[in-house]
């Protein structure tokens, strides 16, 4: 139970004063952890705030290691096929070529991740909806905007690779 003061003097100087007034009219009722208004709303919003925290961190750690396993994949992919590139090259293949095959690989790749990802989201939408806050469980803004950053950050670590790819000699790959 929390009994509320309203006061124009500091609040912590009426502690005592509280606990006489409380004691005249009820001795054995007894008084502990005089706060004020903004105390108990800190403590209030403190839960939140971590879990906020938490999640925030989890989040950040998903993304950073999506575009190093992006990046990752992808460079691998290219040093793996870097002979096919230089043949395409060799038999007539554009640059711009190159660089769409490898882009368009980092895409599909992109797009089977934001579909899975999209598919657990939904699946575990219900046990995450406790911990959001004026967010519905199925938030149509979280569910378009989280694929839309993915995809464009998996276009940008695709870029590298892709620019890598281009620059395949076709002359180094026939010997």
């Amino acid at each position: 139970m929390n009994l509320i003061v309203r006061t124009a003097v500091p609040p912590a100087t009426l502690g005592d004063t509280i606990r006489a007034q409380i004691a005249q009219i009820d001795a054995d009722q007894p008084v502990t952890k005089v706060r004020t208004a903004d105390e108990l709303m800190d403590n209030a919003r403190t839960q939140p705030r971590f879990l906020l925290a938490v999640v925030g961190a989890f989040s950040a750690t998903a993304l950073i290691l999506a575009i190093i396993g992006i990046y990752g994949v992808l460079s691998y992919s290219v040093a793996e096929r870097r002979y096919e590139f230089g043949i395409r090259l060799a038999m007539g293949a554009e640059r711009k070529d190159i660089l769409r095959l490898v882009l368009r690989h980092g895409f599909v790749l992109a797009l089977i991740g934001i579909v899975a990802g999209l598919a657990g989201a939904f699946a575990l939408t219900r046990l995450l909806a406790t911990m959001l806050y004026k967010t519905g469980g199925h938030d149509p803004v979280t569910f378009v905007a989280a694929p839309v950053v993915f995809l464009g950050i998996a276009l940008a670590a695709s870029y590298l690779p892709a620019r890598r790819a281009t620059k395949v000699s076709p002359m180094e790959t026939l010997r």
